[in-house]
């Protein structure tokens, strides 16, 4: 039987009031329940999280048909849209015909109800049909819109950064190398090195960790830019809160100081924030109820509070403090280490119980870009921290001396050869400038209240995980 009536999604039919009109919807079961009276077939699309019901005459339909309609089979329906009798739900379907497009056997993973995460990810390739993951992935969607509507609203451009490349933004060399070279027979030269110049670029080429440094270069021209992509990082983690292959917000500005980038930082996250709350709220809501009780009230309180802004040294005090009242941390607190995600999350959610943004941290353990302060000892990073997450943003005000900025290149000991590029940047009418990093799965697991990164993003890519 061919359609002949235009179909109608799941989340404009639901909206409808326009009842007694004949609708076709399309798309996959969630549930069909059977009586000699009655059937209710309950159908989703993707389109919204809630799902139409199809009320099935069983008399008038051919039960070996009916038996098709199993959880996870697809299906078209066509029929009368009338108000609905049920609780919770405004319309449905009176069913007049079916037509099964995919059947779905009783080995369909996702069948069952109350699955594990674990074994979501497993079959990742499925889960995306079940409620949790077809919420997470409409608001991801929702918080992509977000953030190029900011950008564009407030003057940036949006620049698109290489994938491929010869620096090492972060200097911490765990990169995936690109090549076309035949690693069975690699050429070496006298000391052992791999010889690059028969590979595609003709020199060592590697993954982007960050599109930050060409950004620098946008914005020293175009005034303020922004890069929304994706980014790689070879770290052997597997924490709840890393990838290897992950999507990156980078805006960078010219003439910016430190003040006003603590101000774009906490204006843009409270913008992506409110964007999800007005545009994704029966995905939130459920989410809120099956996921996190308390999502709706953090989201709601980011909102309403201005962002705490504190100086490493004094953050260092109270959780120093914090120990010597008998509070226990895993990883040791002192002046010059690096915050853990449990220190960071201190701050946040039991001292200020609001979301912070840490400035002026020691220059040893923060990257060589970073403007140093009078003192000599610290620079001006800045980084965001929130409730369940700690570190959403990271970001700094720009050396832009090139004395300065070289010197700290040197005292480091790190490889600029590729990078002339760059420098030129402080060699040719310098400018102030700043920016941040915002790992785009780190803002969806705050925005979804899911526990696992690996849960934000359609096919997570870890160590010793690239399947789907």
């Amino acid at each position: 039987m061919k359609d002949t009536i235009r179909r109608t999604k799941v989340v404009d039919a639901l909206q409808s009031n326009d009842f007694g009109t004949k609708i076709n919807v399309k798309g996959w079961v969630r549930t069909h329940r059977s009586s000699k009276a009655v059937d209710f077939i309950a159908l989703n699309d993707g389109s919204t999280i809630k799902n139409i019901q199809v009320v099935v005459d069983p008399t008038k339909f051919d039960a070996e048909l009916l038996k098709q309609v199993t959880t996870g089979a697809c299906i078209s329906a066509i029929g009368t849209l009338v108000e609905s009798q049920g609780a919770g739900q405004t319309s449905e379907i009176q069913c007049e015909s079916l037509e099964v497009y995919g059947l779905c056997g009783s080995d369909y993973p996702m069948q069952k109800k109350g699955q594990s995460f674990e074994y979501m990810r497993q079959h990742a390739h499925m889960r995306l049909r079940t409620n949790t993951f077809g919420a997470v992935m409409r608001i991801r969607h929702n918080m992509a819109i977000a953030i190029h509507q900011y950008f564009h609203e407030h003057g940036f451009f949006y620049f698109h950064t290489p994938i491929i490349t010869a620096s090492d933004c972060e200097g911490a060399g765990e990169m995936f190398q690109v090549t076309t070279k035949n690693l069975y027979d690699l050429q070496k030269d006298e000391d052992g090195k791999i010889i690059y110049d028969d590979d595609f670029f003709g020199k060592m080429t590697s993954l982007t960790v960050s599109g930050q440094l060409e950004g620098e270069l946008g914005a020293t021209a175009l005034g303020q830019i922004y890069t929304f992509g994706p980014t790689f990082r070879a770290e052997n983690s597997n924490t709840p809160r890393h990838l290897a292959e992950f999507w990156m917000i980078e805006p960078e500005v010219a003439f910016i100081d430190l003040e006003d980038l603590m101000d774009l930082e906490e204006d843009f996250i409270k913008y992506c924030v409110k964007w999800a709350l007005d545009n994704c709220k029966d995905d939130l809501e459920f989410l809120n109820k099956m996921i996190d009780k308390n999502l709706l009230e953090r989201l709601n309180g980011v909102l309403k509070e201005s962002f705490v802004r504190l100086p490493y040294t004094e953050g260092i005090k109270i959780l120093e403090e914090a120990v010597a009242k008998g509070h226990k941390f895993e990883f040791p607190v002192s002046w010059g280490t690096d915050l853990a995600s449990e220190h960071e999350r201190y701050l946040v959610e039991t001292h200020f119980k609001k979301p912070v943004i840490m400035i002026n941290y020691p220059k040893d353990i923060k990257a060589f870009y970073m403007k140093a302060n009078e003192d000599g000892k610290t620079v001006q990073g800045t980084d965001v921290l929130f409730p369940q997450i700690g570190e959403i943003i990271g970001g700094s005000v720009r050396e832009e001396n090139y004395d300065k900025l070289m010197g700290e290149i040197k005292r480091r000991d790190i490889p600029m050869k590729d990078m002339w590029w760059y420098l030129d940047t402080r060699r040719f009418g310098t400018c102030p400038h700043g920016g941040f990093g915002l790992g785009f799965e780190r803002l969806i697991l705050f925005v979804t209240g899911m526990q696992n990164i690996r849960d934000v993003i359609p096919f997570p890519r870890t160590p010793k995980t690239a399947e789907f």
